[in-house]
């Protein structure tokens, strides 16, 4: 594990510099990399679907819903877009033990899950996103970087062509933007211990895309990886994530699409022109009862009932 950090390590330096020596020459950093010969398919964009040990039936209920599989995720690949789920490792990784070992069986069999080299809830969600963005950028070169939740309902056409609308910018940041109180006080789930730091009791948080599916450019992935050892988190992820980013120049896109409701909310704003890319339950941060009511959100929720052209792949 030790080594495996420090190869991270070296990896992660090596892409700052090569995103600092393209920025210098008026390039971003993907050209650079082609000019240093890399070969590498640019892709679309690379999905994480943030799962832990424990959500095998909700894995198993998006499998079965918009997550597509076998040779129909191949070929999504060749088209461009890479999903996988994102999980970490136990405390004690060996042979033998049981849920490392479940979780290679379950990958050797769809083979449709991102390992991470990272202890599964060492550090919180903050940690787990910035392993992702590392992981993420040293296997695939692709224009957007996207983060979502397991129990969150995803229509791919849709996102992408949202996606696509500003994969000529170098530095963009998408989600719905939101800008809920600092919460002080310390029997809320949602406690911030650096609430003396939004200033006075009753302030805001500054806009950050909430956490149930949001994406980053190329650009802004390699910032974020190649400092992460410096970028404080807070206590909640999508709050570290923005605040990562809002010292930068960065372009703050609020889509209202990546958080619609689930039904009737999405067939609503379907008939209306408006289709969702994304749909949950706020109540709930995600769907309620995923494992439960995936199938039926997706009858109700997914592109494919319209069969408009830009939805299609």
């Amino acid at each position: 594990m030790a080594l495996d950090k420090t190869i991270s390590d070296i990896e992660m330096r090596l892409a700052a510099a090569r995103a600092a020596q393209a920025m210098s020459q008026g390039m971003s950093p993907s050209d650079s990399e082609d000019d240093q010969g890399s070969m590498r398919h640019r892709m679309s964009f690379v999905m994480g679907v943030f799962t832990t040990f424990a959500n095998r039936k909700r894995r198993d209920s998006i499998r079965q819903t918009w997550m597509p599989q076998g040779d129909q995720l191949r070929s999504l690949e060749e088209k461009g877009v890479i999903i996988r789920f994102v999980i970490g490792r136990s405390e004690n990784p060996n042979p033998d033990n049981e849920v490392d070992r479940a979780i290679d069986a379950e990958d050797k069999e769809y083979n449709d899950i991102l390992r991470l080299n990272h202890v599964e809830g060492y550090g919180g969600l903050p940690t787990k996103v910035q392993m992702f963005l590392s992981t993420a950028l040293t296997m695939w070169d692709a224009d957007f970087y996207v983060k979502t939740d397991d129990n969150v309902h995803v229509n791919i056409g849709i996102t992408r062509s949202i996606l696509a609308r500003h994969r000529m910018k170098p530095r963009v940041y998408i989600g719905c933007m939101k800008s809920g109180p600092v919460v002080t006080k310390n029997d809320s789930k949602y406690y911030e211990p650096d609430h003396w730091k939004f200033g006075t009791e009753g302030n805001n948080y500054f806009r950050h895309a909430t956490r149930q599916l949001y994406a980053v450019t190329r650009d802004l992935a390699t910032y974020i990886s190649a400092n992460r050892h410096i970028l404080h988190k807070y206590s909640n992820e999508d709050v570290s994530f923005g605040s990562w980013l809002i010292g930068l120049e960065v372009e703050h896109v609020d889509e209202r699409s990546l958080c619609c409701g689930t039904p009737p909310d999405c067939e609503w704003k379907a008939q209306a022109g408006n289709p969702c890319a994304a749909s949950f339950d706020w109540n709930c941060t995600g769907i309620c009862n995923p494992v439960e009511r995936m199938t039926e959100v997706h009858r109700r929720c997914w592109e494919g009932r319209g069969a408009e052209a830009h939805t299609q792949f």
